[in-house]
């Protein structure tokens, strides 16, 4: 039997071991590197929280000057803050003030400094806990980020490894990068097809699921183009190459993928939008707090030390700890619990995209559905149902086309009922024929009927129809479809009543199934006959026509569909029988393939995000009540910190709500 590709949709093979091999290691080096960071940030938080203890208890037990005490609490502050402060410094530079690493750094080194001032505490162990708290916020969100989609290495299962050139009457293997255009390459059953070309000799059926999602295997024969990427199923042919490997379709996949992510414009999250609205407000109010009032008093030297204490204990209570935690905690909430539901989210930013979803383009195999062959229809002519389907399973005993396995699953019996098969011939391109019992068997496409003169019937049903005659008379016909999945219709009108205003799907099949399966499942629009740039295409012009401040989902599950995933606002893949390189390129991941996990999504991210602003308003809240405070000098700093770690306290037992969706 033919060795098919691994993610074939129609025919599950094992995969190719040294690839797997391959695409393995990698995942897992890049799996260490992901779990080495959080190692090293747990290893941060928890040596700082240690240091912080031992601090405070040499600040209670040995008597040390101030400018002592700074230096024995600079240690664990620039162990958790190093990063943090950096990247403020960097912000600086790139001209990019307003973010939360700048936040922090301001309010921190204002806590450190304060104690310096004439009638001031010193607070710096509440500078070194306020960079603790925001260590651990950026822990969680590092973490639910997780997993980020940083390989595109599974595409290279499509990639051909070598191809067979005819030179000097001799065979070699060669990269496909050495090939010429012009040149003759031979392609063997179950080898990849290395280079785009036109059939010279030979005539074989190839499986192109990995590019155009179309689930029928092709036909095609002498002066045929072949496009790289496909398997070749069944027969040996010799291709006259048209065009060079950087050219050829497989390569222009490869760069699809790789550049439709740059494209992609990066939801940010939750939080650095929120610092950037958030930071200017606060710095400013500081500022104005510590000048302003001196300015008026009339005695500017005498009061501008009471002021310039007040303004920075006012930054400090502004640094938003809570958020901090409680809003990456909730995102870490909604994730735990979608994945609970084999829903993976591979990020924070994404749950805020998929929670404004405008519009949903689905792809029709293996998506809508299940990309596997299954008899509709039995329609006879000269014998019963049964008798049809029991010859037509017999002939393609010994078919590895997904359509012989289709006739064989409708008539399982077939396997015991020990009628005698004999004279199997494969016709390339029209079908089968054998002997069962006495009688002589052809089945296949109207070419076989046309060949043997049996007079066929045409057939109002969309799909694949098989054709049977019996010694040479017609006896009927069979239609055999791709099965649409039970939740199908159900999901889309779901997502219409959730308010997504857009169902559109996109296939590389025929028109006449598109239509079929738009119908059924009721999606508001449909375009078939596509290819992967196709797709690409669409995409495009549906996210210039979105509506602002609404996003747009794809969702698909082959290797055709990486370049669309990546591109699309928020990618979300089959994850159950879906490729490799889908799985990697989209960002939402459904381990079951049920079209029902997509609303359940939504309605999750729409839950989390939810949460996330009660949780925000609240902390807000609170702040500016004690920030009032302290601008009247009512609140002291160990009051300010009290409030952010309360306040920090709720708004973390809110945000684990979002775990139980």
């Amino acid at each position: 039997m033919a060795h098919h590709h691994p993610h074939d949709k129609t025919i599950k093979q094992p995969h190719d071991h040294h690839e797997e091999c391959c695409s393995h290691e990698h995942h897992h080096e890049h799996e260490h590197h992901h779990d080495g960071d959080l190692k090293h940030s747990i290893i941060i938080i928890l040596m700082t929280a240690v240091l912080l203890a031992l601090a405070i208890i040499i600040e209670h037990t040995c008597d040390l000057s101030k400018w002592q005490l700074l230096l024995v609490y600079l240690v664990p502050y620039l162990l958790a803050g190093h990063e943090t402060l950096k990247e403020a410094a960097e912000g600086i530079a790139h001209g990019e003030l307003f973010n939360e690493h700048f936040l922090m750094a301001v309010a921190t080194i204002g806590a450190l400094c304060i104690g310096f001032l004439p009638e001031a505490e010193t607070e710096y162990a509440e500078a070194v806990f306020v960079m603790l708290f925001f260590q651990i916020g950026e822990l969680f969100e590092g973490y639910a980020e997780g997993k980020s989609r940083d390989s595109i290495a599974h595409l290279m299962d499509i990639r051909p490894d070598s191809a067979h050139v005819v030179r000097d009457e001799k065979e070699e293997e060669v990269r496909p990068e050495d090939v010429t255009v012009g040149e003759t390459i031979l392609i063997r059953p179950g080898e990849k097809v290395p280079l785009d070309g036109v059939i010279m000799e030979g005539s074989t059926s190839l499986n192109t699921v990995a590019l155009t999602g179309e689930s029928m295997p092709r036909e095609v024969a002498v002066g045929d183009e072949i496009i790289s990427g496909c398997v070749n199923l069944t027969g040996m042919v010799k291709v006259r190459t048209s065009k060079p490997f950087g050219e050829s379709t497989v390569s222009k996949i490869i760069r699809l993928v790789e550049h439709a992510s740059e494209k992609k414009s990066k939801s940010e999250t939750f939080i650095s939008r929120f610092a950037k609205v958030y930071t200017p407000i606060v710095i400013f109010a500081a500022l104005a707090v510590a000048i302003i009032p001196p300015l008026l008093s009339g005695s500017f030297i005498s009061t501008f030390a009471v002021w310039l204490n007040r303004a920075l204990t006012f930054l400090v209570i502004s640094c938003p700890c809570a958020l901090v935690i409680s809003v990456p905690l909730t995102f870490f909430g909604g994730i735990g619990g979608a994945s609970r539901h084999g829903i993976l989210i591979k990020g924070s930013n994404y749950m805020d995209t998929l929670a404004k979803v405008g519009i949903i383009v689905f792809d029709k195999t293996g998506t809508l559905t299940h990309g596997q062959f299954a008899v509709e229809a039995v329609h006879p002519e000269t014998c019963d149902e049964r008798e049809l389907l029991h010859l037509a399973a017999h002939v393609e005993h010994f078919s590895n086309h997904p359509i012989g396995a289709a006739l064989r699953d409708a008539f399982p019996e077939e396997a015991t009922d020990g009628c005698q098969v004999s004279e199997v011939k494969e016709v390339a391109g029209h079908g089968i024929r054998a002997r069962v019992g006495n009688d002589l068997v052809s089945v296949g496409n109207t070419k076989m009927m046309d060949s043997i003169g049996a007079r066929w019937r045409p057939c109002h049903h969309a799909g694949t129809i098989i054709h049977v005659a019996i010694n040479g008379i017609y006896a009927g016909h069979i239609v055999i479809n791709d099965k649409i999945k039970e939740d199908s219709a159900g999901a889309i009108n779901s997502l219409h009543q959730l308010g997504v205003e857009r169902t559109v799907m996109l296939t590389g099949d025929k028109q006449a199934v598109g239509e079929k399966v738009a119908q059924q499942v009721k999606v508001s629009e449909y375009h078939a006959e596509l290819l992967p740039t196709d797709k690409v295409a669409h995409v495009e012009q549906l996210l210039a026509e979105k509506p602002a401040g609404s996003t747009l989902a794809f969702v698909g599950d082959g290797i055709n569909d990486a370049p669309v995933l990546a591109r699309a606002d928020i990618g979300i893949a089959m994850g159950g029988l879906g490729s490799d390189a889908a799985v990697e390129a989209a960002d939402v991941v459904l381990m079951d393939d049920k079209p029902s996990k997509i609303p359940m999504a939504i309605t999750i991210a729409r839950h989390t995000i939810s949460i996330a602003r009660q949780n925000v308003v609240f902390a807000i809240g609170v702040k500016i009540l004690v920030l009032l405070l302290a601008v009247v000098g009512l609140a002291p700093m160990w009051m300010a910190v009290f409030a952010d770690v309360g306040v920090t306290v709720l708004a973390v037992l809110n945000a684990m709500r979002a775990l139980k969706i």
